[in-house]
């Protein structure tokens, strides 16, 4: 049974290589920059390739959705930097700019936008109503999102943790951890304890 594990991870290893490779190879070259040993496994779909920058050492699990989508004169940016894992099925939209650093840990299902659907017209279907910019996201350097969460138009801070389902739409300072919907600060880091502290969430 071991040998036969072990067995697996080898051929996965190499199979994930080749892919890695012959990826970057074929389609590495339409992004607007594409870092050297960087893979998206099996996109879902990615969508203005053009506006898209990946950086270094940066993997993208399957059923990733990306799109930079120009709606007026703005030319879309869509950030990835160096040392990034994004987990299965990200969904990660520009219109203007969401930029994510380096060394950030995104889990499965994550869901990132920097714009909403307009929904100002009653007597027309919101389907039919336009996408608009709602404001730039930047998720810095280190920061941690969990699984099933929306970051909409709200920044998160340097080495900060964004707990599993939560909703952020403001912005999370550095070394804080929130969570809910809509997401709140449940600790920060102090650096005279050098330890990790609850916030209540009335103090928010």
């Amino acid at each position: 049974m071991e040998l036969n594990e072990q067995m697996y991870e080898f051929l996965n290893k190499v199979y994930r290589r080749i892919y890695q490779i012959l990826w970057g190879f074929f389609f590495g070259r339409e992004f607007h920059s594409f870092g050297k040993k960087s893979s998206i496994y099996k996109p879902r779909s990615i969508q203005g390739l053009k506006y898209i920058d990946i950086g270094s050492f940066t993997t993208l699990m399957p059923d990733a959705w990306l799109l930079a989508l120009k709606i007026d004169e703005n030319i879309p940016k869509l950030i990835i930097s160096d040392r990034c894992y994004i987990g299965h099925s990200a969904h990660i939209v520009a219109v203007k700019k969401v930029v994510i650093e380096d060394a950030v840990l995104i889990a499965d299902k994550v869901y990132i936008s920097d714009n909403l659907h307009s929904f100002d017209a009653i007597d027309i279907p919101i389907i039919e109503q336009k996408v608009k910019f709602h404001r730039e996201v930047l998720i810095k350097k280190g920061a941690w999102i969990g699984e099933n969460a929306c970051i909409i138009g709200a920044n998160v801070g340097l080495n900060s943790v964004v707990a599993a389902n939560s909703v952020v739409t403001k912005d999370v300072p550095n070394f804080c951890v929130v969570a809910g919907a809509p997401a709140k600060i449940i600790k920060r880091y102090c650096y005279e304890s050098q330890s990790w502290k609850k916030v209540s969430y009335e103090s928010n």
